[in-house]
């Protein structure tokens, strides 16, 4: 991922942080008949491993875990917020009009080899983790052992795990770094002027990489 020196992110925490909070992946590997990419949920082990360890699992009938080749790295892509942001914001439009749009995007991406499990003790643990921490948020909180006894190991034979060891972590964040500061606090204000989860939460990002930024000496 080419990555400017203006948006480079590199605190690991900041990453892992991206990553649980947007666990819906885009994971792309490499199988005897090419690229092949698929979109599933992971749960982030932050115990397990150097940089920590992705647990999934897709359906059986996805021949994806037949065509994995061996000791062949694949790339998780975690997309965070992102937002168009119009030239219209900026001051400078009215100064001198050598403004033109961009998109700001904060992504986190995951490199390691993928590994099929099918361990049924691995495969409970998994489901169990994936769960419980998205079900947190819920105000009554669903989990596995609410179904009836049996249930959850029937559905197991219709999925197959997926375990990925993070062998390295890549950070960008595009919060308008580069533009004119004036320019970055306008467009903070339309963000802010925008319904919806997206907008206000890039608004959030820039405004912070303007309030964190080291002065210049």
């Amino acid at each position: 991922m080419y990555v400017s020196k203006h948006h480079q992110l590199n605190e690991q925490g900041v990453i892992l942080a991206l990553i649980e909070a947007h666990p819906l992946a885009t994971w792309v590997c490499q199988s005897k008949d090419g690229l092949v990419a698929n979109h599933i949920p992971f749960f982030l082990n932050r115990t397990l491993g150097k940089h920590g360890t992705l647990m999934g699992h897709v359906a059986r009938g996805n021949p994806v875990w037949k065509q994995l080749l061996a000791d062949t790295p694949s790339v998780v892509m975690f997309q965070g917020a992102q937002s168009y942001i119009t030239p219209g914001w900026y001051p400078g439009k009215v100064e001198h009009g050598k403004v033109v749009p961009t998109w700001n995007y904060t992504v986190a991406h995951v490199h390691g080899i993928a590994q099929v499990m099918e361990d049924p003790k691995w495969m409970m643990d998994m489901l169990n983790r994936l769960t419980d921490a998205q079900e947190s948020r819920q105000a009554r909180p669903w989990s596995v052992g609410d179904s009836p006894e049996g249930f959850i190991e029937k559905l197991m034979r219709g999925i197959v795990g997926i375990e990925i060891s993070i062998d390295r972590l890549e950070g960008k964040l595009k919060a308008s770094q580069d533009e004119d500061l004036q320019d970055r606090h306008g467009t903070v204000k339309g963000l802010q002027s925008i319904q919806g989860e997206q907008s206000q939460a890039m608004a959030k990002l820039v405004l912070n990489a303007i309030t964190t930024e080291r002065p210049q000496s």
